[in-house]
């Protein structure tokens, strides 16, 4: 595993089976913030003429996104997520992380558009094979991750202004 340039506190970009992702360059134990997504924030028609590289951007409202830099930009998915977001741009360890073990989270946690999705590669024995919108996730997913508390505010806004969850969750 090559390692680039790239440093962050205790985080570090290196080579992996995707091109590129974080890893922790120390062990983190549960609940314990990795590091933070940063960036200049765009609407949706910025986040779409970015092409192919338009999954680069995270959204963090109904109308916004992050056009992220790094670190956060090289931080992968994984339907089996080491990491979640908090507080819309907080990274924070759903369980201990050990020091050089990549650091990913589910996409799914921060998507509500209805329009974008990608083919999965994370290689977990959960891998769901697509990673689209949170409502889109099966049910005992979506519970758990609303438990976790590592579904962006926005959507859980959302879910609360049905006011019939059972109608927001899509059960597969």
């Amino acid at each position: 595993m090559s390692k680039l340039n790239l440093k962050y506190k205790s985080i570090y970009v290196a080579s992996c089976n995707l091109n590129y992702g974080l890893f922790a360059g120390r062990n983190f134990r549960q609940g314990e913030q990795l590091f933070r997504f940063t960036g200049p924030v765009i609407n949706l028609a910025d986040a779409i003429a970015k092409g192919d590289t338009e999954g680069n951007a995270l959204q963090i409202s109904s109308t916004t996104y992050i056009d992220l830099e790094p670190p956060g930009v090289f931080a992968n998915h994984a339907c089996d997520p080491n990491a979640g977001i908090r507080n819309s741009v907080e990274a924070h360890a759903l369980r201990d992380i050990l020091q050089g073990e990549e650091v990913r989270f589910d996409y799914s946690t921060t998507m509500s558009e209805r329009r974008w999705t990608m083919t999965c590669r994370c290689g977990t024995s959960e891998c769901r094979g697509t990673v689209g919108d949170f409502h889109e996730l099966p049910y005992s997913i979506q519970k758990r991750y609303l438990g976790l508390g590592i579904v962006q505010p926005f959507i859980v806004q959302e879910i609360e202004s049905t006011r019939d969850l059972d109608s927001f969750f899509q059960p597969c």
